[in-house]
């Protein structure tokens, strides 16, 4: 039942997102200003959105019959996300997290195509869900840009 290739997409899914995790829950502990409010309960929400679904993407590897190699040093290797500054302003914050939606969203099309490639349609339903949400989110950071 294992794709390498659909696998190897995912794990690619799987570094950017815990990456995003980790940097917007940065960004949720350390955004400072007068959007302070809104902005910290947005990357709570956001981030708690990813936190689940490092799980989620890890238990379709495992579903497709391959480990998940998951350290940090394996995810920095492969991940397209950049560490987050936590000394950055808020309009910075969000600027990179947009940034980084669209970052995420391109390693999800090359996974999607990947498995539309294999016609496997639980991979193919699952990644687009996954688009779904990260289209929401960048469209919610780009509309909290002055």
């Amino acid at each position: 039942m294992t794709d390498n290739k659909i696998t190897d997409a995912l794990q690619i899914v799987l570094a950017d997102n815990y990456a995003l995790y980790l940097k917007t829950q940065n960004y949720h502990w350390n955004v400072t200003g007068a959007n302070f409010r809104s902005l910290h309960l947005l990357f709570e929400e956001q981030y708690t959105d990813l936190f689940t679904a490092n799980d989620d993407i890890a238990e379709r590897i495992r579903t497709l019959g391959s480990k998940v190699p998951a350290t940090l040093g394996i995810f920095a290797s492969v991940t397209n996300i950049e560490d987050g500054n936590e000394n950055a302003d808020a309009q910075t914050m969000v600027k990179e997290l947009a940034d980084d939606q669209a970052k995420i969203l391109k390693s999800l099309t090359n996974a999607l195509h990947a498995a539309q490639k294999a016609q496997d349609e639980a991979t193919i339903d699952f990644i687009i869900n996954r688009i779904g949400v990260h289209e929401k989110a960048a469209w919610i950071l780009r509309s909290s840009l002055l």
